[in-house]
């Protein structure tokens, strides 16, 4: 598969070869909404904490005998049917994450560019040619690119000027080429690549 690999003005400047193993595999649903999951599940927190009537302060003594005075036999004040006491089968603190296989993170990457290359909304650009942090000059960029809507833009990992320059852009997210992953690939309408980035991902999912 050809792409074309625009400059900052979004005009196209060459086309170049994509690795076929890398952009042209099929989509595999089922991965892909199991690995999204698990990254999803491990960046819950997991606190959230309710007491037991055996944790909540106070109700150690029987607020009143057993028989005769015409209510309810009651042994504490702390009981989850009285206002203050305990809590039945409430949040406790835990782990939500869960493994997948390496295989199957890769397969979903594959999976999800695959996808956006043939849909067109993945997008090359030669380099952002930004020497120090301007958000401005990046998002006039991104226009250029017609990369208007919610965008994900991957960048290799010395190009840390362009990562300040967009990381305020509102609709736009940044990540390096080394922190890949599938929610932040599904998660936008493009995808807008450095060649820098695109040359590190072909290599890391070929091998």
């Amino acid at each position: 598969m050809k792409i074309p690999v625009r400059d900052r003005e979004g005009k196209t400047i060459e086309e170049i070869d994509i690795s076929p193993e890398v952009f042209e595999a099929g989509m595999n649903e089922a991965v892909v909404h199991q690995v999204v999951r698990a990254q999803l599940a491990a960046a819950r927190r997991g606190t959230a904490k309710t007491k037991t009537r055996a944790e909540v302060r106070g109700g150690g003594r029987k607020p009143w005998r057993q028989k005769g005075t015409g209510r309810a036999r009651a042994g504490s004040i702390r009981s989850p049917l009285w206002v203050g006491g305990g809590t039945v089968f409430g949040p406790i603190p835990r782990d939500y994450s869960f493994n997948v296989p390496k295989k199957m993170r890769r397969l979903a990457l594959r999976s999800i560019l695959s996808m956006k290359a043939r849909d067109g909304r993945l997008i090359v650009i030669d380099d952002f040619g930004l020497t120090e942090p301007k958000t401005k000059e990046a998002a006039r960029i991104l226009k250029n690119l017609d990369a208007i809507k919610k965008v994900t833009v991957v960048v290799g990992e010395n190009q840390g000027t362009v990562v300040q320059s967009i990381r305020n852009l509102e609709g736009a997210r940044v990540i390096y080429s080394s922190e890949l992953n599938a929610y932040d690939l599904m998660d936008n309408e493009y995808i807008v690549m450095t060649r820098t980035a695109l040359n590190s991902v072909e290599e890391g999912l070929t091998k």
